[in-house]
């Protein structure tokens, strides 16, 4: 029995509808609270008695930008995102090539090795990390002293602390791109390729005319997701440094978590929150925009 329009809308619905509820209760009402929170002095106090809580409106963003804590939180996620997210783009594009390419020998063994730190527990890297760092027995300085360089304090000077995080969280992450552009490298004709050949491109030419316009699908989704997580680093500051020294790694998560479970300032949590939506979702419309102005 063939079902009429109306018929099938409502049994679209009807199978809709549970994932809906669930998104609904579960994402839309949490944000829709965490937003009215922001324009609140919501706190500990506010918990214990609703009737302390008082709408300040805007004071709580006001306040966040004439904090000398968030504007350091904020210049450092920047850093996060705008020199770890492309950096990591960069080393999981040459890896994809690398294993991808038709003389590259065990390429699934290297595509595993490449991949298991993806897949490593994210707080045990950072610890195992914390350790090779250390500035006395660290394997990162044994391995310079043998260059003739002294030891280095990445964790502890406030010029290091930075970097070194970035650079252990493109370690972490990069597996996971990888395997995303070994995809989209097995999508373009070997045609192409050939075609090119004829024509005398070489190498690098190659790469720039037909690899990079064939991957630019997959390298704008890796884009947008990298500068995504990468504005949302927590887990590493939060166990090398605790945001320090000196507040040169505490990112906008970081700082939003001190906010509201360790002083309590949900109100101020919140507007961290919602700063925090604000960047990634200009970054990610601008990125779109980039990505489909180059294709």
């Amino acid at each position: 029995m063939r079902l009429g329009r109306a018929e099938r809308q409502r049994a679209a619905w009807g199978f809709l509808a549970p994932g809906l509820i669930l998104i609904g209760t579960f994402f839309f009402i949490p944000v829709v609270g965490a937003l009215v929170l922001s324009f609140t002095d919501f706190d500990l106090y506010a918990l214990a008695d609703r009737g302390v809580l008082r709408a300040v409106g805007l004071a709580n963003y006001r306040q966040l930008f004439s904090n000398p804590d968030f504007l350091r939180a904020l210049r450092n996620t920047l850093f996060y995102g705008l020199i770890g997210g492309p950096l990591a783009v960069a080393v999981s594009l040459g890896a994809a090539l690398l294993v991808n390419a038709k003389l590259a020998p065990f390429k699934g063994f290297f595509r595993t090795v490449y991949f298991a730190p993806y897949v490593t527990t994210l707080v045990a890297a950072a610890v195992v990390w914390r350790f090779m760092l250390h500035t006395r027995y660290g394997l990162v300085n044994y391995g310079l002293s043998g260059l003739g360089i002294g030891p280095v304090d990445w964790l502890g000077d406030a010029r290091w602390a930075l970097p070194a995080i970035v650079l252990m969280s493109v370690w972490k992450s990069f597996g996971y791109n990888m395997v995303i552009f070994v995809a989209g490298l097995q999508t373009i004709p070997e045609e192409l390729y050939e075609a090119a050949s004829l024509d005398g491109a070489r190498g690098w030419t190659r790469f720039r005319h037909v690899t990079l316009p064939m991957l630019g699908p997959t390298l704008g989704f890796v884009g947008v997701i990298t500068l995504i997580n990468y504005f949302q680093l927590f887990a590493e500051p939060y166990v090398m440094t605790q945001g320090g020294p000196l507040r040169s790694t505490t990112s906008l998560v970081l700082l939003m978590y001190e906010e509201g479970f360790r002083w309590w300032r949900m109100g101020v949590a919140a507007a961290v929150a919602f700063v925090l939506f604000a960047i990634v979702l200009t970054g990610t419309l601008l990125q779109r925009r980039l990505t489909r102005e180059e294709a």
